[in-house]
């Protein structure tokens, strides 16, 4: 059975999707809470978003079958004066991926990082990283597809994979 979803290169105007799907990985716990203007907004998450799409950035969005934005994955450079939560140096992409709750367990999540580490790959780099809390589902996902954990930290891990 073919995918109800298709991969698309994120574009400049997927700025504020980009922010939906950093709201969805923020509250990925059924009932989780944080509005939308306190993720987006607050410095902790704004990295990931502002400016979208600098050099350096890429990512790929998930739509389903009508067009719809359903998922995304993208990656940012940050320098070491500002790192994210999965920063591990500078010259190593930290990803961020969301997807909306009804398209999880669906294969969205992993055909969007397994696009965007190819990409990476194909880009030159030789890891990219990620940060996760240690009870979210999604850890296995990362695991399987080679991540493995470089530092821990109150409540959320750090996890690198090798591209080459």
């Amino acid at each position: 059975m073919p995918p109800a979803f298709r991969l698309r290169p994120a574009a400049q105007a997927d700025g504020a999707f980009l922010g939906d799907m950093v709201v969805e990985a923020v509250n990925w716990r059924r009932g989780g809470a944080r509005p939308r203007h306190e993720v987006i907004t607050g410095s902790e998450h704004s990295r990931y978003l502002a400016g979208w799409m600098r050099p350096g950035d890429a990512g790929f969005v998930a739509e389903d079958l009508h067009g719809e934005p359903v998922g995304a994955a993208w990656y940012r450079l940050l320098p070491r004066s500002d790192p994210g939560f999965g920063y591990v140096g500078t010259g190593v992409p930290e990803l961020i991926i969301g997807v909306r709750p009804i398209w999880r367990a669906h294969g969205v999540g992993r055909a969007l990082l397994q696009r965007l580490c190819e990409h990476a790959r194909d880009q030159g780099f030789a890891r990219i990283s990620l940060s996760v809390e240690r009870d979210n589902f999604a850890t296995g996902l990362y695991r399987s597809e080679g991540f493995a954990v470089v530092r821990g930290g109150i409540g959320r891990d750090t996890m690198v994979k090798r591209l080459r």
